[in-house]
């Protein structure tokens, strides 16, 4: 078992850095683009300064659109996009487009919902000091939402690595593709042990830190 697995230190390398860089491409969208997402949900809500019922009803169906679908199927409904984006449907940067779109619409709920945490009471005392709404989103929604939205990103990171597995179903590379080649159609099951092992503990160092940041930022 052992002489296996050091065999195949190689292929775990490779599975690991597909992973890395599928992950990596699609948190850096959620963060580019599910933070302004979420933002726009939450102010064009009744009450708020940008009140707009047809957006706010509009981009809440979309988003929760897209997030009912499981990802498998959306990794299949997407192969189209995928194709005319990267001109390949395999691979772990045409998985990064799946993971991004999923990424994307996961943390926007998430920056809402923290963005809802924010006392109204604060925002209201900083719109009668004269604050600006660039000023108010940026320097209190932002900044009273941040610990929330390091949660919502650790959450997002955790959920991604597991949808980054799904990708290997079809092609995508990285540790599920890794597990199922070796550890279902092989049968190498000390393969899908190893492979489950150290997802467990990247799960737990991602956790670790979210955690740790967020209780910083609370603290600030």
């Amino acid at each position: 078992m052992i002489d296996q697995i050091l065999n195949l230190m190689p292929e775990l390398g490779k599975a690991f850095w597909e992973t890395f860089q599928m992950v990596g491409i699609s948190l850096s969208l959620a963060l580019l683009l599910g933070v302004p997402i979420g933002l726009l949900l939450f102010i064009t809500d009744k009450g708020l300064f940008w009140e707009n019922k047809i957006f706010n009803t509009a981009g809440g169906v979309l988003v929760n659109t897209i997030r009912s679908i499981p990802f498998v199927i959306l990794l299949v409904i997407l192969l189209p996009v995928t194709q005319m984006i990267v001109k390949t449907t395999i691979g772990p940067l045409a998985a990064s487009v799946s993971l991004s779109v999923a990424a994307i619409v996961f943390y926007a709920r998430l920056a809402e919902a923290s963005l809802r945490e924010v006392d109204k009471g604060v925002i209201e005392a900083a719109a009668a000091m004269g604050a600006s709404i660039p000023q108010i989103i940026t320097q209190v929604l932002l900044v009273e939402a941040l610990p929330g939205l390091i949660r919502g990103f650790t959450v997002t990171t955790i959920s991604l690595i597991g949808y980054s597995a799904m990708a290997g179903i079809v092609g995508g590379g990285g540790v599920g593709d890794l597990a199922i080649r070796f550890g279902y159609y092989r049968y190498q099951m000390d393969v899908m042990v190893v492979t489950v092992a150290v997802l467990i503990v990247l799960v737990q160092i991602v956790q670790s830190i979210g955690d740790y940041t967020a209780q910083r930022a609370d603290k600030a």
